[in-house]
């Protein structure tokens, strides 16, 4: 390999390292920032991006139990919504290495099929798989979500079958509806 080629190589690298960087300070910046109470167990964080100055609003709440092989985080729910009060996102992070898709979804994405209960009703969803990492929820799961008293989530993890508990109640439904405007 030439010298020149070599040289800019490198630096290439060093600019994606510098760059990867930077967006790790930032999410770290951002996940130190204190929530506030949303009620119950939830938290509610606020953020304004610096270059368009639209609001997002992330509601997080944390299971009541640790799972195997979970180390020092418990599994946790965060939904995210848009400035325009819109429901983006809601994602399952179990912080354990959840088990390999076992389905496709409609449009061929990897998914995870999932048994989730919402106090008294069961039932299967199958979630999409990202990366490995965590689970992105569908609309009807987080809709049941922010009304139960209790939710459970039974998936398979690289050590088994695990169930994540969550207490939901409490939440300021009002609030999330203003900043979600996720209807029933």
């Amino acid at each position: 390999m030439k010298q020149g080629t070599f040289a800019c190589l490198i630096l290439f690298c060093m600019l994606v390292v510098s760059a990867v960087a930077k967006e790790n300070s930032r999410q770290d910046d951002a996940a130190k920032q204190p929530g506030i109470s949303a009620g119950g167990n939830w938290l509610e964080f606020d953020k304004k991006d610096p270059i368009t100055d639209a609001k997002r609003v992330r509601f997080e709440i944390e299971a009541d139990n640790f799972l195997r092989n979970s180390g020092y985080y418990k599994p946790k729910i965060e939904i995210f919504c848009k400035d325009n009060g819109e429901f983006s996102a809601a994602q399952f992070d179990p912080n354990v290495k959840i088990g390999p898709p076992n389905r496709p979804g409609f449009w061929g994405q990897p998914q995870l099929e999932v048994r989730v209960r919402a106090d008294d009703k069961h039932s299967n969803h199958g979630w999409n798989w990202i990366n490995g990492k965590f689970l992105s929820m569908d609309k009807g799961s987080t809709r049941e979500l922010v009304r139960a008293k209790v939710f459970k989530i039974e998936f398979p993890s690289l050590g088994g079958p695990e169930i994540a508990n969550f207490s939901p109640a409490g939440l300021d439904i009002e609030r999330f509806r203003q900043a979600c405007g996720l209807k029933d």
